[in-house]
């Protein structure tokens, strides 16, 4: 009885000592760019005591998901203060790529529209009180990897931009000496929308630039190769989509020492 008594209280004391509250919090942020609403979705690990750097998360074409969703909440728990954008508003997301494709054609077509709706999220993040707000990152994915590789050419104030799959062609070139974010871009080698002259372009901005890129190359990886849903997206639409589990795997973690190369 002794025994037992002695264990009932050790293990109260240990839920005591336990967390009261999951370590990873979240929370839906609603602000305005150019008086249009916008939905974000913020995540941030509450056992995790002082200000942090602070992650941008900009979505696929098919607008604000669970997709995005998850890929702050992943940042979150490797330590960042992380904010899934809004760049269509109202968080209206696309079930078809045809949708889809209105909805980005219609964001990136109009100049300064990007930009506008990309700040708007930056200053929630920087307002935050987990933030620091003298180290934001941006990530992207397809068209969200496009969006922030703009950021990044238009000398916006970031350490660093990663793009996953994204556009690659410039909207506006690099100019020498005017790009202040380093560069992360994770390519699927088999990825049609992305031809082998536009990648070698790319790359050539980026060295005339003199901008500091990491490229990461995946052979034999498709477009999306990140989303576990392109695959049957691919099969669906007809179009060359495919998950890659291992290209996924490996530029993540490569995403994970880059981020903390530019924040350290």
């Amino acid at each position: 009885m002794k025994l037992a008594h002695t264990l009932g209280l050790f293990g109260l004391t240990i839920l005591l000592a336990a967390p009261l509250h999951a370590a990873v919090q979240t929370k839906e942020v609603t602000y305005e760019a150019n008086g249009l609403k916008m939905k974000g979705f913020m995540a941030w690990d509450d056992a995790k005591k002082g200000t942090r750097p602070g992650i941008l998360v900009v979505h696929e074409w098919w607008g604000h998901n669970e997709y995005v969703r998850k890929r702050a909440r992943q940042l979150a728990e490797m330590g960042y203060v992380a904010l899934a954008v809004d760049m269509y508003g109202n968080g209206k997301t696309a079930d078809h790529p045809k949708t889809a494709g209105e909805f980005a054609g219609a964001v990136m077509k109009e100049k300064g529209v990007a930009a506008a709706r990309f700040l708007a999220a930056k200053a929630v993040l920087e307002a935050d009180s987990n933030t620091d707000k003298k180290k934001i990152a941006a990530v992207g994915y397809c068209f969200g990897g496009g969006v922030v590789l703009e950021m990044a050419r238009s000398g916006q104030d970031l350490l660093g931009v990663a793009s996953f799959h994204g556009s690659l062609a410039a909207q506006t070139p690099a100019k020498k000496g005017a790009v202040k974010a380093k560069v992360f871009v994770a390519h699927g080698e088999a990825d049609p929308f992305v031809s082998a002259e536009v990648l070698a372009a790319f790359k050539k901005e980026m060295k005339d630039a003199g901008v500091d890129l990491e490229y990461h190359g995946y052979p034999g990886a498709k477009h999306a190769f990140t989303s576990p849903e392109a695959t049957a997206n691919g099969k669906k639409f007809e179009l060359p989509l495919e998950y890659n589990a291992d290209a996924d795997k490996k530029s993540w973690a490569a995403l994970d020492v880059f981020l903390k190369k530019i924040t350290r």
